[in-house]
């Protein structure tokens, strides 16, 4: 989309205090983003020339997201006048004095809304050549929302807050959903008349529309059937609640754009992340972040991904993943635990109970149980033994160790870093390895096997080995 005579004013001054949080409410994470990034992403995607966002509460950590979420816009600072009307106003200020366009207005914590609504919205706004049109929903409970009132034609009269109306009034379930478009020389004129002639003694937004219909301009309701849409996050029931609603309809996208999901309910998914069609999503999976996933993987069952990169065809089982590339026909799990900086290549293996940190494994490479390997670069078709250890840190620095590529470890080795093992080397059981391997070599660092006989008889009689070794017609002299 792109607009030049369109500017979106997003409120996010509001200190949310029903959070009980030290985060700000529009802070709060929801499916990969926080409420704000929802809500600028939405800005962004209509195109405005304009964006500006007002701020005042922790306004430094909010105006740090917006900046990531939508760099050009305008940031503002609410003075100390309270309410809605007032954030529009400061925010309307900051537009070029000679815009004359349309003004749409949206709340920083209604995440769910979408470009395509708001750009609905737009347009019905633009045909019908009215000051205001507003969205409303009809709730079961419209408790602690504002009342959309009309005449007994279903005209738009005024809005009346939760703490300002009547019984009668509070009994109507269609509600104000926040959002806004307002023609801007109308908005600028109306706000300057509004005052804080209401309990809260704030500036209302709402108050506007009164202003425009007593100033003879046309204001139309414009009703969402989808309620989630327009829902408000206020406290965490709401916030866990619109995070089960976003996540069942991110969960559904993917299904229908051909990915195989086999338990929604216990599937989540960012609205960052992608997943190519034929794409196969276990049980008790969560795919955070901007992970991205290729055609034919397999994922899960109980296997979080954050931020990482799954090859074509690849197999990744009770993993625990971050910032990680497994590459394609590579298998990982399960009880494996990948660390930032893990690269898998191809057809490789990374296996039960491995750790792995800042450390790339070669094409066909296998480390494949009981292993840790941080700061290491394993070549191509090599094997590392069960129980190896990559002793990576001096207790001062970190340091790496190379494996090269057709490679034989041992079992329960450890690799003192820096060293490198050459190709082709092999490596013997136990081996403990402080100083390069060539090529080709075969290191071992094993001693005699020295037995000495009747040792348990000596050292441990009347244990149920002594017991056991006498039986097995071992004499004590032996």
């Amino acid at each position: 989309m792109s607009s030049s005579d369109l500017a979106v004013v997003v409120l996010a001054a509001g200190q949310g205090t029903r959070m009980k949080s030290s985060l700000p409410k529009v802070l709060h994470p929801l499916a990969g983003l926080p409420l704000i990034g929802h809500v600028l992403t939405t800005a962004e995607a209509l195109g405005a020339a304009h964006i500006v966002t007002v701020v005042r509460h922790e306004r430094d950590r909010v105006v740090e997201a917006v900046s990531t979420f939508s760099p050009r816009a305008i940031v503002v600072d609410q003075d100390e006048v309270p309410g809605t009307g007032r954030a529009v106003e400061v925010a309307v200020d900051a537009l070029p004095a000679d815009f004359d366009g349309h003004v749409v207005v949206l709340s920083a914590d209604v995440p769910l809304l979408d470009a395509a609504t708001v750009g609905g919205l737009v347009d019905a706004h633009r045909a019908s050549g009215d000051a205001l049109t507003l969205l409303s929903a009809v709730l079961d409970d419209p408790t602690g929302n504002g009342r959309i009132l009309r005449d007994a034609a279903g005209t738009f009269l005024s809005i009346v807050e939760q703490k300002d109306g009547s019984a009668a009034e509070l009994a109507v379930r269609e509600v104000n959903a926040g959002v806004y478009v307002f023609d801007a020389a109308v908005l600028r004129s109306v706000l300057a008349s509004i005052g804080t002639d209401n309990a809260q003694r704030e500036k209302y937004l709402t108050d506007a529309a009164a202003e425009v219909r007593a100033a003879g301009a046309g204001i139309a309701a414009v009703a969402v059937s989808d309620h989630w849409l327009v829902a408000g996050i206020n406290d965490r029931v709401q916030l866990s609640a619109a995070g089960v609603e976003l996540n069942a309809r991110i969960v559904r996208r993917w299904q229908l754009a051909g990915v195989t999901i086999v338990d929604p309910a216990s599937t989540w998914i960012d609205v960052t992340a992608t997943l190519a069609p034929d794409v196969e999503v276990r049980p008790g999976t969560q795919i955070l972040g901007a992970t991205a996933i290729e055609s034919g993987a397999v994922v899960g069952p109980d296997t979080t991904l954050v931020d990482c990169e799954i090859g074509a065809g690849a197999v990744v089982t009770r993993t625990d993943a971050t910032l990680a590339v497994v590459g394609a026909g590579a298998t990982v799990g399960p009880f494996a635990y990948l660390r930032p900086g893990t690269t898998l290549g191809a057809d490789g293996k990374i296996g039960t109970f491995v750790e792995t940190k800042n450390s790339t494994i070669g094409e066909g490479s296998k480390v494949p149980h009981l292993s840790y390997v941080g700061d290491t670069v394993v070549g191509e078709h090599s094997n590392v033994g069960a129980g190896t250890i990559t002793a990576n840190y001096d207790g001062v620095a970190k340091h790496k160790t190379v494996v090269g590529s057709h490679v034989r470890t041992g079992s329960h080795n450890v690799f003192v870093a820096p060293v490198r093992i050459g190709d082709g080397a092999y490596t013997g059981a136990g081996t403990v390895v402080r100083k390069d391997v060539p090529a080709g070599a075969l290191a071992i660092t094993a001693a005699s096997q020295r037995n000495m006989a009747g040792w348990v008889a000596q050292n441990r009689a009347g244990t149920a080995a002594a017991q056991a070794a006498a039986a097995a017609g071992v004499d004590s002299a032996e």
